[in-house]
C-alpha cells in the first residue's frame, strides 16, 4: 500500500470515529451496568427496533455461548422490547429516536459505545436475527475461541452470513417468543455463492444464497453482501466501514488465507425468513432507513407479497457446524 492510500484510509477512519462521537449524542441511557464489565469479558453489541418476539431467545443463545455483557441500543421500539432488555442483569441499554439510516445503519451508535467500553475486549457485533456459529461451538464457549485467537495473535474473525429458511411459504413459519428460530427455518443453500476481492479494503465480498436467486436473479450484483467480520479484539482506534462487512484498519479484513489455505472461520445463521418477514419488509420499504434508502426491502415487498417459498430441490437441512464445514461454508483451520 502506498503512502497516499495509507494516509487516505487513516483519514477515513478518523472521520468515522469523529462522526460516531457526534452521533453518540443522540443516545440516551436507559440502564448502565457497564461497571460490571470485567477485564477479560466478552461483549456483544447490537441495535434493535421492535424485536420483542426475538429478544428472549437471542439473549439466551448468546449467554449460553459465553457472552459476558450485552451493550444494546433500542431504536425507538414501541412493542415492549425495551422494558424486557432493561430488566436483564447483564445488559446495558441506550435508546434513541434518531434515524437508523442517518447513523450508518446504527453503526455510528455502536462505534461510539465500542470506543467507550470495548477497548481491549473481544467484541461481537450482530443483529438480533444473527446467530454466531464457529468450530466446536457445541463444546467450547466463545472464551475458548477468543483465547485461541489471542494465542495465535489474530485480532479479527470472519463469518459468512447464511440465510436460513423454512420449507414452504415463510408466512407459515409462525414464530413464538422464546422459540429457537431454526426449529422453523432449518434449511439453507449449500452453494450458489460468488466471491470477489476488494483490492482497496482487502476484504472478500460474498453474494448469493436464497436471496440472490429469489429476489435478485435479474440483478445479482445488487444482491446483499454476506461477508461479515463480527468478532474483533477491539481497540478504540477501530471503526467498521459498512455494517460489519469491512473494518479499518484494513489489515483486520484479512480473515482468509492469502496463500491458498484456510483460516479458521465461522458463520452467522440468519433467521430473517419467518412469518414476521412480510410485515417487516413492507414497513422498512416505507421507512427507507436501511442501506440505499431501503431498496433491498422495497425489492422484498414488491415480490411475492414478501411471502416467498425459498426451498428448492438443492436445499440442505441444517444439522450442526460440522456439516457446514464439510460443505465448505466454514473451516476450523488449524484449531485442533
Amino acid at each position: 500500500m502506498n503512502v497516499l492510500t495509507s494516509y487516505s484510509l487513516r483519514l477515513q477512519r478518523q472521520r468515522w470515529k469523529l462522526r460516531a462521537r457526534r452521533k453518540g449524542r443522540e443516545l440516551s441511557g436507559v440502564v448502565d451496568r457497564t461497571k460490571q464489565i470485567g477485564a477479560s469479558d466478552i461483549l456483544l453489541f447490537c441495535t434493535f427496533r421492535n424485536e420483542d418476539v426475538r429478544l428472549p431467545y437471542f439473549i439466551k443463545y448468546y449467554r449460553d455461548l459465553g457472552v459476558d455483557h450485552f451493550i444494546m441500543v433500542d431504536n425507538d421500539s414501541n412493542d415492549g422490547g425495551q422494558d424486557y432488555v432493561a430488566a436483564q442483569p447483564d445488559i446495558s441499554l441506550w435508546s434513541t429516536k434518531s434515524g437508523y439510516g442517518d447513523a450508518r445503519s446504527g453503526m455510528d451508535w455502536l462505534t461510539f459505545l465500542q470506543g467507550k467500553y470495548a477497548d481491549g475486549h473481544w467484541a461481537l457485533t450482530v443483529d438480533v436475527d444473527e446467530f454466531f456459529v464457529y468450530p466446536f461451538c457445541d463444546t467450547r464457549p466463545m472464551r475458548a475461541l477468543a483465547d485461541w485467537l489471542d494465542a495465535s495473535e489474530v485480532r479479527s474473525f470472519g463469518a459468512m452470513l447464511l440465510d436460513m429458511y423454512p420449507k414452504g411459504p415463510v408466512s407459515q413459519a409462525v414464530y413464538e417468543k422464546g422459540q429457537n428460530p431454526f426449529d422453523l427455518a432449518s434449511w439453507f443453500d449449500a452453494g450458489n455463492y460468488v466471491i470477489s476481492r476488494n483490492e482497496l479494503m482487502r476484504n472478500l465480498w460474498i453474494q448469493g444464497g436464497p436471496r440472490a436467486r429469489a429476489f435478485f436473479a435479474d440483478k445479482p450484483k445488487t444482491a446483499p453482501a454476506l461477508n461479515k467480520i463480527p468478532f474483533v479484539k477491539w481497540s478504540r482506534q477501530y471503526a467498521y466501514v459498512s455494517s460489519t462487512h469491512m473494518i479499518l484498519p484494513r489489515g483486520l479484513n484479512l480473515v482468509y488465507d492469502q496463500q491458498g489455505g484456510e483460516k479458521t472461520s465461522g458463520l452467522l445463521l440468519h433467521a430473517k425468513f419467518l412469518n414476521t418477514f412480510g410485515a417487516r419488509a413492507a414497513q422498512e420499504a416505507v421507512r427507507g432507513q436501511h442501506y440505499g434508502d431501503g431498496r433491498e426491502y422495497q425489492t422484498y415487498a414488491e415480490q411475492n407479497g414478501a411471502d416467498p417459498d425459498l426451498w428448492c430441490n438443492w436445499s440442505e437441512k441444517y444439522i450442526n457446524w460440522r456439516q457446514l464445514e464439510v460443505l465448505g461454508l466454514m473451516s476450523k483451520g488449524n484449531w485442533a
